[in-house]
C-alpha cells in the first residue's frame, strides 16, 4: 500500500470554494460499500479510529480488527477513498429503521435512554419509517493532521485551537463529503429527515456551506458533549449554498448507481 503523502485538505485562504468539487474529485473518489470486501474495510477503518487511535471502543471487543455493532446491518455504508495514495481516508454510514420496529433501533435511542422521550418530544411532527440516523464517521489519523484535529473523529479542530486562529476556517473536504454522501443516500432513498449525534461546534462548521442541522435534543456525555441534531430534506435543499449543492449532485451521480447492488435488501427497511 503506497504511503499517504500530506495534501491540503483545508483550501487556502485566497482559494474559491467554488472549486469543491474539482477539488475533490481530484483527491477522493466517493466509494459506497456494496460488497462484503468493501463493508470489511469500513470496518477495519472504525477499529482503526475508534479502538486504536481514539480508545472509544476496546480492542477486545472487536474480533479479527473490525468494529461492528448490531445496525451494521440495516445500514448504508460509504467510504471516501484517497486516490493518490490508493488508502480510505473515511467513512461513514446511513442507518435504517426496520419496519414495525421496537426497542433501541437506531444508536441514538440507546446514548439517549431515559431521556429518549423528551427528544423524541422535539420529533413528534417526523414519521420515524422516513428517518435515518448519520453515524458512525470516522476519518484515520493520517488525514487528521493539524493541531487539535487529531483528538476528533471527523478532522475538525477543537474549541481550544479554533479560538486561537482569528480566520475563516474552512470545513475539511473529507468530513464534508463525507456528511454529503450520507445525505446524498438519504435522499436517493427518498427519506425525509436525518438524524445524528454531534458536537454543536461541528454543526456550526456545517452551517457555514449551508447544511443547517436543527438541536432537537439535550446535551448528553458520549465521547465529549453531544446532541441530537436533525435536517429534513427540505430545509437541507433550500438552505445549501451553490457549492455544496454541487458537489451533492456530484455525488448523488455515484450513489444512485451503488445502491442498485447494494447487499441490504431495502425492502426490509422503511427507506425503499
Amino acid at each position: 500500500m503506497n504511503t499517504v503523502t500530506p495534501i491540503n485538505l483545508h483550501s487556502a485562504q485566497n482559494s474559491s470554494i467554488s472549486s469543491a468539487t474539482a477539488h475533490f474529485d481530484e483527491h477522493f473518489k466517493l466509494v459506497v460499500a456494496n460488497t462484503p470486501k468493501l463493508q470489511a474495510e469500513v470496518y477495519k477503518l472504525r477499529y482503526k479510529v475508534y479502538c486504536q487511535e481514539l480508545g472509544y471502543e476496546r480492542e477486545e471487543d472487536c474480533p479479527n480488527g473490525m468494529e461492528q455493532d448490531i445496525y451494521d446491518q440495516h445500514s448504508i455504508h460509504c467510504l471516501l477513498l484517497h486516490r493518490k495514495s490508493g488508502v480510505y481516508a473515511g467513512c461513514v454510514r446511513l442507518v435504517l429503521p426496520k419496519p414495525n420496529h421496537s426497542g433501541t433501533n437506531l444508536p441514538f435511542e440507546r446514548v439517549f435512554g431515559q431521556g429518549l422521550q423528551s427528544s423524541l418530544k422535539e420529533l413528534k411532527h417526523l414519521s420515524y419509517d422516513a428517518v435515518g440516523e448519520v453515524s458512525r464517521l470516522a476519518v484515520t489519523a493520517e488525514f487528521r493532521k493539524r493541531i487539535g484535529e487529531t483528538e476528533t473523529t471527523h478532522g475538525v479542530a477543537t474549541e481550544q485551537y479554533e479560538a486561537k486562529e482569528n480566520e475563516r476556517r474552512y470545513f475539511p473536504l473529507i468530513a464534508l463529503g463525507l456528511y454529503l454522501a450520507a445525505t446524498g443516500v438519504a435522499m436517493e432513498l427518498g427519506l425525509d429527515s436525518a438524524l445524528t449525534l454531534m458536537e454543536p461546534r461541528l454543526a456550526r462548521h456545517l452551517r457555514r456551506f449551508g447544511i443547517r442541522f436543527r438541536q432537537v435534543g439535550e446535551l448528553v456525555e458520549f465521547h465529549g458533549q453531544r446532541g441530537l441534531f436533525q435536517i429534513s430534506q427540505d430545509a437541507a435543499l433550500d438552505d445549501m449554498d451553490a457549492d455544496t449543492y454541487e458537489l451533492l449532485q456530484r455525488l448523488r451521480s455515484q450513489i444512485k448507481q451503488s445502491l442498485r447492488h447494494y447487499p441490504v435488501k431495502l425492502s426490509d427497511c422503511q427507506a425503499a
